[in-house]
């Protein structure tokens, strides 16, 4: 059946972005605190990837000389890479709802209101599937370097392995700025560090009044997101790593890079008038120091973004990356 709608729709895009503009404010200092770990910006970005060059470090650019010799020396190259980030495209919607259900609950709601109610929860949904697959693709980035991951095998999180975590870094372990984990390794921790007074380190009793436990003096994104979870197993051997993120500022990099549509209309020729509403909007996705495998696809599935093999070192040194990661139970 064919829906006529009514030649006098409606399209309130200010409304509509007041209310997403509310929540993601609110929800900035969560991205572009903690150590700028995980950067919101918005650029304007033409296609489907992003692409920054940079000049590759060469090896040996200092070195010995020989004050006795005339001999050639040895011509040392200068060459490029690229950093690629990757464009996620994303709809709202859609929405419709009969006028009469908002009439039945004393709620007469005009099409300003609908849009602006409607614009909290986008704003709030949209930056949590940003944060989503900013992690996953992380995840599945740094997860694949060994010289970046510490394995603690079938222990909890502990306050050892967030120092063997960090020393993957080596003299650049204070350029990890900040913890990204899920509730379950917070908590791990804290009851790991209530019960540690093992040579006055840690007081126990300091970790029990705060209800924070010591993070080394990094700040903890703590968010239970299933990007930080990878099942394994079956049966009654099946078990769940979890994945503890050290980023430096700037690890993993959300960019709005286009704007957002999002109309409203009413919809007659019905049984009952309906308000209605859709939407649409992408933003970009980059992971420091490594570029995106065009080859994986554009606008990549969750599955294909939390798959080691879409990310391409493109750094040469580990310590130019987005940090180093910990995997533990």
């Amino acid at each position: 059946m064919t829906i006529g709608k009514a030649s006098n729709f409606k399209v309130y895009q200010d409304e509509m972005r007041g209310g997403i503009v509310e929540t993601l404010t609110q929800a900035s200092n969560y991205f572009n605190g903690a150590g700028n770990a995980i950067l919101l910006s918005t650029v304007s970005r033409r296609g489907d990837f992003a692409k920054e060059s940079f000049f590759k470090n060469i090896a040996n650019i200092v070195s010995r000389r020989d004050t006795t010799s005339v001999s050639a020396a040895t011509d040392l190259l200068l060459s490029m890479d690229e950093t690629i980030s990757v464009k996620l495209n994303r709809k709202i919607g859609p929405v419709n709802q009969t006028y009469d259900a908002f009439a039945k609950v004393a709620m007469d709601m005009s099409p300003e209101e609908f849009s602006f109610l409607l614009g909290e929860m986008i704003g709030k949904g949209m930056q949590v599937e940003m944060l989503n697959s900013g992690l996953r693709a992380a995840r599945a980035a740094l997860v694949q370097n060994t010289n970046l991951l510490h394995d603690a095998a079938t222990d909890k999180l502990t306050t050892a392995h967030l120092v063997k975590g960090l020393a993957k870094f080596g003299d650049r372990a204070s350029a990890i700025s900040a913890w990204v984990m899920h509730s379950k390794n917070y908590f791990d921790l804290m009851e790991h560090q209530i019960g540690t007074s093992a040579n006055g380190d840690i007081v126990s009793g300091t970790v029990v009044q705060s209800a924070t436990p010591a993070t080394l003096n990094r700040p903890v994104i703590v968010t239970d997101s299933d990007a930080l979870m990878v099942a394994g197993g079956s049966g009654s051997g099946a078990y769940t790593d979890y994945h503890v993120l050290g980023l430096t500022a700037g690890g993993v990099v959300v960019e709005n890079s286009e704007s957002e549509r999002v109309v409203l209309d009413e919809v007659t020729g019905l049984e009952n008038l309906v308000i209605r509403m859709q939407g649409e909007y992408a933003y970009n996705l980059g992971i420091k120091g490594y570029k995106y495998d065009t080859s994986a696809g554009a606008n990549p599935t969750d599955a294909t973004l939390g798959t080691s093999g879409s990310w391409d070192k493109a750094a040469t040194s580990d310590k130019d990356l987005a940090g180093i990661i910990i995997q533990c139970r």
